[in-house]
């Protein structure tokens, strides 16, 4: 008999779940569960169709058809599983019940809003999905003044599309900077300011208190002050969505997010479930930088441990490792990219890192078209090991940023860095030396003191 593998989510981790677990077992019955009505799309593309980058139509890749026809997994679109039951391996989703040999969990996260007051006004949104896109879409036709709540990626991202598309945007973040816990201050400060430069207001140190209105939004409250606003977008983060791994009472970590083993198999009262496994931002990983927990709420981190979990539960191998969650934005026409961690996550876990910094320009100084770029590198004052980076340039940080990501894996030091790390060269694409050596040397000279 077949195995009978069902995923209940089509986001990165589902459907590359899905499709991993019929790549391993082509015999497999693979059934895919989803709420949405799109499937196998990017949420991190929603703000570029706002301004006119893609469409919706191009953000969705491919749809239930499909993978009926070329992959042969079915995807059952706007059903919700109302039921779980372990012992019995059977779920009830759309009214009917689904056998399975192995689950897949990749219910994905929900948009955090405060509970205060007006949140449920209409002209109150959270954006996630191409859905949630489309019903912004329509209202912001109406709409000149936009309050955006939080100054984290999305949020900046989020302000930047509609800014060029013509919307007043106005930004309130509750913490001092903007990009809190992943970027450092004076990191975060130069994206800020390109920003500001765009016409974008920022309000910092002002969580939003209360959504004003009647029948609809008309402004904010935040620090005791009122903000007019014709459409609010909550972007204050996202948390796991446990629905389903409380169901089969699966062991929730200290991150309020579900424990895995490294192939992506879950827990209950500390023992590992038979064939039930869990991908994507609901799940607690482990960190690269720190013995001890962290999430990665990355695409692609969802769409690693998605396969890990598919190949799995389709009776393969595969482990996913611990990562330092590497990230890159592109806002205002400059990028930010960051790994491992930040100065104030290092804090939280106690440390207090060493730094070093460098300015220089992405290309050679006499090759036109050049942007300044700045690399900053964090380091454990103890061990010397390279802990966390960051990186503002007008362009190629994705490329550094994985370098450097492979070099926190490996737990190199300071010292070691100076000495393994090399640079290839060419004048079009970076400085014979480049910038992120000579943050290095900084670093070196810091922590000799």
């Amino acid at each position: 008999m077949s195995k009978r593998i069902v995923v209940i989510g089509s986001g990165a981790a589902g459907m590359s779940a899905a499709s991993e677990a019929k790549r391993t077992d082509k015999d497999a019955v693979v059934t895919v569960i989803t709420e949405d009505s799109d499937i196998a799309y990017s949420p991190c593309a929603i703000p570029w169709v706002f301004e006119g980058r893609t469409s919706w139509s191009e953000l969705v890749m491919h749809d239930a058809a499909f993978y009926a026809k070329e992959r042969d997994i079915q995807v059952l679109t706007e059903t919700s599983v109302t039921a779980v039951d372990g012992e019995k391996k059977m779920l009830t989703a759309g009214g009917k019940e689904i056998p399975y040999d192995a689950l897949v969990i990749a219910t994905g996260s929900t948009v955090f809003i405060p509970p205060i007051e007006g949140k449920d006004l209409p002209g109150v949104f959270g954006v996630k999905t191409v859905r949630d896109g489309k019903r912004l879409e329509s209202a912001l036709k109406d709409a000149q003044n936009v309050v955006i709540g939080g100054a984290g990626v999305i949020g900046l991202e989020m302000a930047v599309a509609l800014r060029n598309a013509g919307k007043d945007v106005t930004v309130i973040e509750m913490m001092g900077q903007a990009i809190p816990r992943i970027a450092d201050a004076d990191m975060a400060a130069k994206v800020q300011e390109r920003l500001e430069s765009m016409g974008i207001r920022f309000v910092m140190k002002a969580p939003i208190q209360k959504v004003l209105g009647t029948d609809k939004v008309t402004g904010v409250t935040a620090a005791g002050v009122d903000y007019p606003a014709d459409i609010v977008i909550f972007a204050t983060g996202v948390r796991a969505d446990l629905r389903i791994p409380k169901m089969l009472e699966l062991d929730i970590g200290q991150l309020n997010a579900v424990v895995t083993a490294p192939n992506m198999q879950t827990y209950r009262r500390g023992r590992l479930v038979d064939g039930v496994y869990a991908a994507g931002d609901m799940v607690q990983c482990q960190s690269s930088v720190v013995s001890g927990p962290t999430m990665s709420q990355l695409g692609s981190t969802a769409v690693k441990q998605g396969r890990v979990a598919g190949r799995c539960a389709a009776g393969g191998t595969g482990v996913f490792g611990a990562t330092a969650s590497p990230w890159v934005s592109a806002l205002g026409g400059i990028e930010i990219g960051g790994t491992g961690m930040s100065a104030g996550l290092a804090s939280w876990y106690g440390i207090r890192p060493v730094s070093g910094k460098a300015t220089g320009l992405t290309r050679a100084r006499y090759y036109p078209g050049g942007t300044p770029i700045t690399v900053k590198l964090l380091a454990d004052p103890v061990s010397h090991r390279i802990i966390g980076a960051q990186i503002v340039a007008g362009e190629d940080v994705t490329g550094r940023i994985n370098w450097l990501t492979e070099m926190i894996n490996h737990g190199v030091t300071a010292e070691d860095f100076a000495v393994r790390a090399e640079n290839a060269y060419c004048p079009p694409t970076n400085m014979v030396r480049d910038v992120v050596l000579a943050a290095a040397d900084d670093l070196l000279r810091n922590i000799e003191g």
